[in-house]
Parts: structure tokens; C-alpha cells; sequence
């Protein structure tokens, strides 16, 4: 009998967090409806991919976009896609997802979609293949404050609706908000925000974050102030000039595609026009991955790392 009565508490349990169709959830400004969990899903870039393994969804993709053309994989990815054909190296097209019966593109905007490209979520509705956006690009289709974690777990949740897996997406957003108040309840109680400014790419121009792309939540979370949290932009280039006169303690630099940190730094350290910048004379850079740099779930890890560098003598411990 108590087995009896266990079995139907668990059975009572897992029916109470299993999606009920047709679903509808928000995507930036749209409404888009599921009339049944997506068994043959397409991602796009790094991010993206990482986010639907972590919920276990490997066996539900049919594909992945993006990441050849300009990123490398680490072992585990590779290991985790190993059998699962990337559908296009950069920007998909129609006939990419088409051809492998797709029934989800999850992407973003500068994510695997432009505006007026041919891959959108407007394009794609006639074949009948609904499109998941990132939340933190959405700022390129409509109004956004400020790039916020918020945005990432409203993404985790969804897509745990989406594809019936809320229990999973809960542990993970759970995981992370418990290692970012951790960081928090440390840094909390300093009064000097230290200055940084986030180094993607461009020696003309270099390409940074605003205060609409997730470096601005990384930075904010770790205790630093974004340099150019004044830019209502996502991923956006700068001049030099206005990096001189911000002067930055700290220089994160995003590790990915074929010039790699080393070489970023060097340029840096050597560009004339940088070398009065306090970040340039003590040589104090940071830095992270394309994943741990985009919303995934290695944001956490980031903002543990760039705390700890701001804040040495907060971290130089381990915690007990």
C-alpha cells in the first residue's frame, strides 16, 4: 500500500511539471505557440547548442549553425555533438532547415538572424517552423533597459516548457543564482566600483559590449563598472579614444575564433594609444570564453572569475 501511494505521489508530481499543448510563451515582442514538445530541434552558435544538452535535449536536435565559420568546440561539446551534423558554418539559410525537417530555431538576432535577412521568425512561419529568440538580443527588434540574468533564466524556463523539461531547467537556473549570490553576498559591501571595459575584437575599432549585451550583468554582478554602460547597444565598436578616456582598471578579453587571447593582449599592450590606460601599464586583463562571455550557463563561472580578479583579496581563500 505505501508503495502504491509513493508511486502515484511521484507519477502526481512529474504530470504537475509536464507542459500541457498548445503552448505559448513570449519571445521578445511575439507570442508563439507549440502544439507539441519539438522533436527535431535546430540551435545556433556555442551558446545556444550548450544551453539545449545541459537540458538533456540531445536526442531532440537534428542540427546546430553557426560555430565552424568562427568558433572552435571544446572537448566536451565535441563530444556531446558528435553525430549531429552542423546544418550551416555561419548564417543559415531556409533550405538549411528545411532540409532537416526542423520544428525549433532557437537563435537570436546577430545570433543566426539579421533584420530583413532571410532567416527570420517571419520568413520561417510559413513552413511552418516556430522560432525560440534569445532574450538578450531582442534589444535589436525592440526596447531594452539593460542586459539582466533575468533574461537568461526567462529563456531556461521557457525552454523547459517548451520541450516538457521545467524540472531540469529549474535545477540549472536554481545552480546558477545560488553560485551568483555566493559572489554577491562578498562584493556587495564594496564602495569603489572597479573600471572595466571588455575587449571582443577590432584593431581599428575594437568591438565591446554596451550596456544591452550580458558583459554589462557579468560586470555588474562581479562588482566592476562597465566603462560603457552609457551605450544603450548590445555587441557594438567603439574608437580607442573613447576607451583612453574612461581609463580602465581591469580589460577582460573574449577568447574565441582563430586570433587568440595572447594575441589580442599583445596588440593591446603595444597599440600607442592605450598606454596610459591604467588596465595597459599594470597589465591587468582577464580572460574569458566565448561561452562564459554570451548568456549560457557558463555565466556564473565568469562572473566568479572577474570578481575574483577585481577583488584578490576577497578570493585569494577558498571558500570552507
Amino acid at each position: 500500500m505505501i508503495r502504491i501511494l509513493l508511486l502515484l505521489t511521484l507519477a502526481v508530481s512529474h504530470a504537475a511539471q509536464a507542459s500541457e499543448y498548445p503552448l505559448t510563451v513570449r519571445s521578445c515582442e511575439r507570442e508563439v505557440t507549440f502544439e507539441r514538445a519539438p522533436q527535431r530541434a535546430v540551435s545556433h552558435d556555442v551558446n545556444m547548442t550548450d544551453m539545449l544538452l545541459a537540458l538533456g535535449l540531445r536526442e531532440r536536435m537534428v542540427g546546430y549553425t553557426g560555430i565552424s565559420g568562427w568558433k572552435t568546440l571544446d572537448l566536451s561539446l565535441r563530444e556531446q555533438l558528435a553525430g549531429l551534423p552542423e546544418l550551416a558554418a555561419r548564417y543559415p539559410s531556409p533550405e538549411n532547415l528545411l532540409e532537416a525537417g526542423a520544428d525549433l530555431f532557437f537563435a537570436g538576432w546577430n545570433y543566426g538572424m539579421r533584420i530583413n535577412g532571410p532567416v527570420t521568425p517571419q520568413s520561417l512561419a510559413p513552413f511552418g517552423i516556430p522560432v525560440y529568440e534569445l532574450s538578450e538580443s531582442c534589444s535589436f527588434v525592440m526596447q531594452q533597459r539593460e542586459a539582466r540574468f533575468e533574461d537568461l533564466y526567462r529563456d531556461l524556463s521557457n525552454l523547459g516548457k517548451i520541450f516538457s523539461v521545467q524540472d531540469r531547467a529549474q535545477q540549472l537556473i536554481g545552480q546558477m543564482q545560488q553560485r551568483l549570490q555566493q559572489v554577491h553576498q562578498r562584493v556587495a559591501a564594496q564602495a569603489q566600483r572597479p573600471r572595466v571595459f571588455l575587449y571582443d575584437s577590432g584593431e581599428d575599432r575594437p568591438l565591446t559590449s554596451g550596456r544591452l549585451g550580458m558583459p554589462q550583468a557579468l560586470i555588474d554582478s562581479a562588482g566592476g563598472h562597465n566603462v560603457m554602460d552609457e551605450l544603450a547597444a548590445s555587441w557594438t565598436s567603439v574608437n580607442w579614444e573613447s576607451v583612453v578616456e574612461r581609463d580602465p582598471q581591469l580589460i577582460v578579453i573574449v577568447d574565441y575564433g582563430p586570433i587568440g587571447w595572447q594575441a589580442k593582449r599583445d596588440f593591446l599592450l603595444r597599440h600607442p594609444a592605450l598606454q596610459s590606460v591604467e588596465a595597459i601599464r599594470k597589465q591587468r586583463f582577464v580572460v574569458l570564453s566565448y561561452l562564459q562571455a554570451t548568456p549560457s550557463l557558463h555565466n556564473a563561472e565568469a562572473v566568479e572569475k572577474l570578481a575574483a580578479a577585481l577583488y584578490p583579496q576577497l578570493f585569494s581563500q577558498s571558500t570552507q
